[in-house]
């Protein structure tokens, strides 16, 4: 396996996971703090298809 091309991958999948990550949470946090909610609680879920790669992280996000 090759080291660097193996984290030139990874960068630019966390590069695009982040990117388009942060918009849909910036447009749903924009439309909950509208409609009156005082937070957000985000999940992710992460796998790799024919692997046991199962991470999950969860955080709440206050609007306020």
């Amino acid at each position: 396996m090759d080291e660097d091309q193996l984290n030139m991958a990874m960068r630019k999948f966390l590069k695009q996971v982040g990117v388009t990550s942060q918009r849909e949470i910036e447009r749903v946090a924009h439309a909950a703090a509208a409609s009156g909610k005082k937070s957000i609680t985000l999940k992710m879920h992460l796998t790799a298809e024919d692997t046991d790669l199962d991470h999950n992280i969860e955080q709440e996000i206050k609007l306020g």
